[in-house]
């Protein structure tokens, strides 16, 4: 036989109920169910509050309120019932509602609502479902009888949370049924009463409790809890989205998980279930042909180191601490004792080894009573200094990691706190049973969404690493991004398990955010036009965003030339969160910024990566960072760093101008629309001075020596076809030099050099084998000579600029990101 109870959303409505008449029939059941215990309806519970509440207040609105949750019930029963069974199904809703008026009016009248009474008001909704499940299911072809269980239930005089007297209860259950006729009882969920026959609650979902109670004294092959969802899922949906339903669990997992926050099953449900060794199954209404998930002394393994994580919020954490603790014995039995004889309950506990210091977590509404509590407890103590006065942090979370093979799998905690850390969430305590089945942290609040998906991801989707990423900048290098984010998406997760979700993106005028992910091939003609969720853009708006929306693996990309977002860069490092950047600014400014981002990247363990800022998609920056790690010393780069520049100069053999060809490379777009931006070096004395900086020479922008290319006057003309007229004038000057270095046999390249604490950017004849005279087109190239590389140097070429290759390095950084989230 079994006990089968279903929540208020199992009989909230026509077709739950419909649902629930079904799965009493249907052959897995029929025959043989007990007893059905039932919850209110859907919202019942919380409108009865609401109701005592306004009638202390003398609110006459309230009438209205009784009225419409009458129709309620009223309703539900002409979807069922007719002719005399009808009648019987209005005369009691009727009468119950009677009732209720006359114990509402009592409160108008006192001005009082004690919990006493609130706990009569609550019971109605469980009286009223109950007795009119009943009536529906007789009326149906399955005869069933009503049961108020507050003649069975016995539980002290605690009200709004009775605490059930276990042997005299099962005592009268046992005793009640073998006098009973056989027959389906469908009995109220939630209530009991005291020694005094005053009706009691037990709690929120204590008709969990009630089902278990009636299986344990009837000693059923087993409790079915029927609810609206799968079963116990590995996280809070609400919150995790990819949670998924856990097929079992044992007594004890199911009670680590359901006291830190698992709402499906109310923690004291399982007592009872293990102690008679009596499964659990949780199952879902609305899918009856789920298994759902299983809860048994023994759950067999499942193929995760852990079971599920939960989650509590808000909790309050209070501390005592003091000298006057170390080493005394009995001081954790003052201090639970003065909190016990409040009735206060306590969540979690940790203490420092060395005894100076011990903190516990409690429900928002106890931790005034609990302060209250020790400073009464420790009153001398805390007045001679021994003790300091108790400390309270609020608005906290606890999140809980359960598992009972954790205890024979090394590494648990450290990929726990290893995901925690990687996502900046900062733990305030731990706290870690001897059975070694939970591992509990407490958080902020506002990390509690993050932390959950962050850990979730860690055991549940090990070979699947996620970045959630938020670009800004979306012209040609930000576009061309998004075009291979796009190609490249199904084969990154079907081949490689890594998932690349871009939840904002601005241009230079609107920003969009979507937590699901938005598409990137739609997402510059969507910032094109205004609505569907697109906004103006402003940088503060679209970080504090970002920071609001506190992701798991959040990166953010920066594909501007903007000085301000540079300066955001370490605002965003101190926020935990991960950099992309092909942008030069924060790299080539202060070296002081520099220095400071790079500490902060590396005592925080944030990604900054930068790879793009010298020569694109080129590993000349990550080459230099494995040459340092690996002990060798730098002592020379010479490098062509300007794609605009290196086209030039390849191709001056004489055939065409000095001119002519800038205006080639403009036509070209090799070129900014003004060419002088780029022949006036700055751009490649930045990249120099990065590498400068990556070798650890402390350089500022003005210690790099940039030889002038071009004369005054070029620079000086206003307007480009002024300027070209300028540049005319010294074609020869040009040609002149190009001769004399194609008479020795060598050519014209512009080199910036680095060495001796020093960089600085020449134009010089190459001979014929030198490797600058490889060079093709806009290509770059970068000779490292060092220690170990001083015979025959490291070179590294190839396309220094364009598109492709830079967003392709820009994407290969963000997958970086995702490699290391391990």
């Amino acid at each position: 036989m079994r006990v089968l109870k279903f929540g208020g959303t199992s009989v909230g409505s026509i077709e739950a109920i419909r649902k629930v008449v079904e799965i009493i029939k249907d052959t897995e059941h029929s025959g043989q169910v007990q007893v059905v215990v039932a919850s209110a309806l859907a919202g019942i519970t919380d409108g009865l509050i609401g109701l005592a509440r306004s009638a202390q207040t003398a609110d006459h609105a309230a009438l209205d309120t009784v009225q419409a949750m009458q129709n309620r019930y009223r309703t539900i029963a002409e979807a069922f019932l007719a002719g005399g069974d009808l009648d019987q199904a209005f005369f009691f809703i009727a009468a119950d509602f009677e009732a209720l008026t006359r114990t509402l009016d009592g409160i108008a009248i006192l001005r009082e609502l004690s919990l006493r009474t609130l706990d009569e008001v609550m019971s109605f909704g469980e009286r009223l479902s109950a007795r009119l499940l009943a009536h529906i299911l007789t009326a149906q072809g399955v005869p069933a009888e009503y049961l108020d269980t507050r003649e069975l239930i016995k539980t002290d005089n605690h009200h709004g949370n009775a605490q059930v007297l276990g042997a005299k209860t099962a005592d009268t259950l046992r005793s009640y049924f073998q006098s009973a006729p056989r027959s389906l009882y469908v009995a109220t969920g939630f209530i009991g009463s005291a020694p005094d026959g005053a009706t009691t609650t037990l709690g929120r979902g204590g008709s969990d409790l009630s089902a278990a109670l009636f299986g344990a004294a009837l000693e059923v092959e087993e409790v079915e809890i029927w609810t609206d969802v799968d079963g116990i899922l590995t996280a809070d949906p609400r919150m995790v989205k990819n949670a998924f339903t856990i097929d079992a669990l044992s007594y004890v997992e199911a009670m680590e998980l359901s006291h830190f926050g698992a709402k499906v099953l109310y923690p004291p449900t399982v007592r009872p279930a293990l102690e008679k060794g009596i499964p659990i199954t949780i199952r879902n209404t609305f899918n009856p042909a789920g298994k759902g998930t299983r809860i048994t002394r023994t759950a067999p393994e499942g193929p995760y180191p852990i079971r599920g994580i939960s989650s509590m919020a808000p909790v309050v954490l209070i501390r005592i601490q003091g000298s006057g603790m170390v080493g005394v014995a009995g001081f954790s039995s003052r201090l639970f004792g003065a909190l016990a004889r409040r009735r206060i309950s306590v969540i979690l506990i940790t203490q420092s080894s060395s005894e100076y210091s011990i903190c516990f977590a409690t429900l928002p509404e106890d931790a005034a009573a609990a302060e209250a509590a020790l400073h009464e407890e420790f009153e001398r103590e805390i007045a001679s200094d021994a003790l300091d006065a108790p400390v309270t942090e609020p608005d906290l979370a606890i999140i809980a990691v359960v598992g009972s093979r954790m205890k024979r799998t090394s590494g648990i905690c450290g990929k726990v706190f290893h995901a925690l850390g990687r996502n900046g969430v900062n733990v305030v305590a731990i706290a870690q049973g001897s059975s070694e089945c939970n591992i509990s942290a407490v958080i902020a609040r506002s990390d509690q969404a993050k932390a959950l998906n962050a850990v979730h991801e860690a055991f549940f989707l090990a070979g699947v690493r996620s970045v959630n990423l938020f670009l800004v900048g979306i012209g040609l290098i930000g576009g061309t991004l998004l075009e291979q984010l796009a190609e490249q998406k199904a084969v990154l997760a079907g081949e490689h398990q890594i998932r690349i979700n871009l939840v904002g993106a601005a241009n230079s005028r609107n920003m969009i955010f979507n937590p699901e992910g938005l598409d990137p091939q739609k997402v510059q003609s969507r910032l094109q036009r205004s609505g569907e969720g697109v906004v103006p853009f402003a940088l503060p708006g679209f970080i504090e965003r970002m920071k609001d929306l506190n992701l798991p693996n959040t990166a953010f990309c920066d594909c501007t030339a903007s000085d301000e977002v540079a300066a955001q860069y370490e605002a965003l490092l101190r926020s935990a969160i991960p950099i992309v950047t092909p942008n030069k600014r924060a790299n080539s400014g202060p070296y002081a910024y520099y220095k400071k981002l790079i500490t902060l990247s590396k005592d925080r363990g944030i990604p900054y990566l930068y790879e793009v800022t010298v020569c694109a998609g080129l590993p000349v920056i990550s080459t230099l960072r494995d040459l340092f790690l690996s002990g060798d010393k730098v002592r020379r780069i010479e490098a062509v760093l300007s794609g605009t520049l290196s086209f030039i100069f390849n191709n001056y053999d004489g055939s065409k101008s000095f001119s002519a060809l800038v205006r080639e490379a403009k036509a070209k777009g090799y070129t900014e629309p003004d060419p002088r931006d780029d022949l006036n070096a700055k751009d490649a004395a930045r990249k120099a001075l990065i590498l400068a900086r990556e070798c650890g020479m402390p350089l500022e922008f003005t210690d790099v020596t940039i030889e002038p290319i071009l004369p005054a006057a070029c620079f000086a003309a206003q307007g480009l076809e002024a300027f070209f007229a300028e540049l005319e004038k010294v074609d020869l000057v040009f040609e002149k030099q190009r001769a004399e270095a194609a008479a020795r046999g060598e050519a014209l390249r512009y080199v910036a050099i680095i060495e001796a604490g020093s960089a600085r950017l020449t134009l010089r004849s190459e001979p014929a084998a030198s490797p600058f005279r490889s060079l093709v087109d806009s290509d770059n190239i970068v000779v490292i000579t060092t220690d170990r590389y001083s015979r025959l140097s490291i070179v590294i070429k190839g396309p220094g600029a364009g598109a492709p290759v830079t967003a392709g390095g820009v994407f290969a950084d963000i997958l970086r990101i995702a490699r290391t989230l391990v």
